[in-house]
């Protein structure tokens, strides 16, 4: 890690210090629409502030870093440290692909959510709590400090260097595509990701489900959500993501009225069995 680091300069190291810092809050104002995208900005000011010169340059790239972001803190900075490498870039060349950036946060978050969830969460949580568990047993009144050592002191690690990684190694490979001129490709292929990995989070959390059936002389003779299962499993709650993706790019509904709407016709259509 010392000879990747060794080519940093100081601005830039200080720059990674500042986001590794910041990167703390990321999740300290979640809303349902960006989730951590406050905290991501938030954590990308060093950068942007640096490479940009130009207040409507800055104004964008602030822009641009509120868009949804929601990944495994741990693995948080490395994509924050690639993400710095792309606005560098973008801020040294005219001709930069602006939209490779959020293709590729938006392609990281779902791979690094799963590696990071399964790793800290579901591995060395329950390892570190068994250990702590065991001493706590036994009297021990270190048990709980043991605990958050084990837990926190590896993804501290990780988070530390793994911004420091995610910026040199972004940095080296951007300049090589760029080079073959393969960005553009790169792009198609993480909006690809991105889309699938959107279309995952779509499948898992919208969740609506028909309770009306046909009924005749109080026998049911047709289930909707079966008949509808049968033609494409998933298909209201796809409906309704794509509708609300309609309301909020082509009839610029705001994201609050798109909510509030939601949660109306929803107890609505509960209140008269629909749902």
């Amino acid at each position: 890690m010392s000879k990747i680091t060794s080519k940093l300069s100081a601005a830039e190291k200080k720059i990674l210090r500042q986001i590794y810092w910041r990167s703390f809050t990321l999740f300290s104002a979640v809303t349902p629409a960006k989730q951590g995208a406050s905290g991501f900005e938030y954590s990308m000011l060093p950068v942007i502030n640096h490479f940009y010169k130009n207040d409507d340059d800055k104004k964008a790239a602030m822009v641009r870093h509120m868009s949804y972001f929601n990944s495994n803190l741990a693995m948080s900075p490395f994509i924050m440290g690639v993400a710095a490498s792309m606005e560098k870039q973008n801020a040294k060349s005219k001709d930069f692909n602006v939209e490779s950036i959020n293709a590729i946060k938006t392609s990281l978050m779902g791979p690094l959510s799963g590696i990071g969830d399964s790793l800290f969460w579901g591995v060395l949580r329950v390892i570190a709590a068994g250990i702590a568990v065991s001493l706590a047993q036994s009297g021990n009144w270190l048990a709980p400090i043991i605990f958050l050592l084990l837990f926190n002191v590896p993804v501290q690690l990780v988070r530390w260097y793994g911004g420091q990684l995610g910026y040199t190694l972004g940095s080296t490979y951007i300049e090589d595509l760029y080079k073959k001129d393969l960005i553009n490709i790169m792009t198609k292929a993480a909006s690809i990701v991105g889309l699938m990995m959107v279309g995952a989070m779509t499948s898992s959390m919208v969740k609506f489900s028909l309770k009306w059936n046909m009924v005749v002389n109080g026998k049911s003779i047709l289930n909707a959500q079966s008949m509808l299962n049968q033609i494409f499993i998933g298909l209201l709650p796809l409906g309704i993501t794509l509708l609300c993706f309609y309301l909020l790019k082509n009839k610029n509904i705001s994201i609050n009225w798109l909510i509030l709407g939601t949660i109306v016709v929803a107890v609505g259509l509960a209140l008269v069995g629909i749902v």
